[in-house]
């Protein structure tokens, strides 16, 4: 009896374990507990739970795409070609013409980048970019090309204004320079290097930004935002997409940019445009002085005691300041109402005043206070930059 239920004892153990070993290795789920232990993953798909869909990109991208995308349609490519000149520094009419020692020769090409500021097709860009040009050509973000006309230049803020004939063009909106402030994120966009329309970002720098020797008149935006050859005359804008300058130049050993750049700010950019549009020249002052500043060694040296104001170093002949009576060594202390302590800041006051107009010129020569009236004429043209 004993030996028959000890039988049955080990025949339902192995069917047990016969049942346990199908079950573990074709159904193992079904011997999965309802809460997963830890370290284990939950098998059912009543225990999988999937993320909800994110927020859309645009909602949480932190960065400046949106300004990019106002201003960067606006933000052209420009190639300015040079004719090719003989030794006797005439137009060369045999170039393309086989047989001739000078048919090899290619014409000089220039890149840069400009700025449509209106939709008649006002472009900016920098003078340097297209000086001494026989053609230039305009390229759009889209891929249009157009022949540019030069509506006039302006040397000494190195402004251009160009003007082309497409449809629909578009346009940047102009910010307000004398709004920034240092700190400010702003983004340059140009062609650099001809690598296609290019975008990098910065911060203001430093305002205001003169005696650089790169312009006459000088009062820069400094940026690190990236500007390299080929940015010259494009856009560098505020978080808004606003145009605020024209990148101009950089500060490099290299070539590259090592984070020092320069751009032209808008007001004064536009103000340039203005003119150029109106009169096709910028009407400026000149009364025809060379000028020093008047260092503390200098005014002892000359015995002027604590004077404050402008050496006079040299006196154009025939220029107004010659003729209302100003001389070397006089020390140039007001123009009209304003006192005038540096060269930069008479230059700034002369070139305001309207040629033809008087202005009363105050001056200490030998310790005397002497005052002259001067007949404001119109500022010379610099002579074209020769390329080396």
């Amino acid at each position: 009896m004993l030996k028959r239920l000890w039988l049955i004892f080990a025949q339902a153990v192995t069917v047990v374990l016969a049942a346990l070993f199908v079950v573990t290795t074709l159904k193992p789920h079904w011997l999965a507990r309802s809460t997963p232990a830890r370290g284990t993953v939950a098998q059912t798909e009543q225990q999988i739970a999937l993320p909800p869909p994110s927020p859309a990109a645009s909602v949480v991208r932190a960065g400046f795409a949106q300004a990019a995308r106002i201003a960067s349609p606006a933000v052209v490519s420009i190639t300015a070609s040079k004719a090719l000149e003989r030794a006797d520094g005439r137009d060369d009419p045999h170039s393309g013409i086989p047989g001739f020692p000078w048919a090899a020769r290619k014409p000089q090409a220039g890149l840069g980048s400009g700025v449509i500021i209106s939709a008649d097709g006002v472009l900016l860009t920098n003078n340097h970019v297209v000086d001494g040009a026989s053609d230039i050509e305009v390229r759009l973000s889209d891929g249009r090309q157009a022949q540019a006309t030069l509506v006039g230049t302006d040397p000494e803020t190195d402004v251009a204004v160009l003007k082309i004939s497409l449809p629909q063009l578009p346009v940047i909106p102009l910010g307000d320079a004398a709004s920034l402030a240092v700190g400010d994120a702003v983004l340059a966009i140009g062609n650099p290097f001809n690598v296609g329309q290019t975008v990098t970002s910065g911060i203001v720098s430093a305002l205001g930004r003169s005696q650089l020797g790169i312009n006459t008149f000088e009062n820069f935006i400094q940026t690190d935002a990236a500007i390299n050859p080929g940015n010259s005359g494009g856009a560098l804008v505020d978080a808004d997409g606003r145009l605020v300058g024209l990148n101009t130049a950089i500060f490099s050993r290299s070539g590259g940019s090592l984070g020092i750049g320069f751009a032209i700010p808008v007001d004064v950019a536009r103000q340039v445009a203005t003119a150029l549009l109106k009169d096709g020249v910028v009407a400026r002052g000149w009364i025809g002085v060379q000028t020093r500043e008047l260092t503390p060694e200098i005014a002892e040296a000359l015995k002027l005691g604590d004077a404050k104001g402008v050496l006079v170093g040299g006196v154009v002949a025939e220029a107004p300041a010659a003729l209302a009576g100003l001389k070397p060594g006089d020390v140039l202390t007001r123009v009209g109402a304003h006192p005038v302590a540096s060269p930069t800041e008479l230059l700034a006051r002369v070139a305001a005043l309207a040629p033809q107009s008087q202005v009363e010129v105050a001056v200490q020569r030998a310790g005397k206070a002497l005052t002259f009236a001067v007949t404001v004429a119109q500022r010379p043209r610099p002579p074209r930059r020769q390329d080396d």
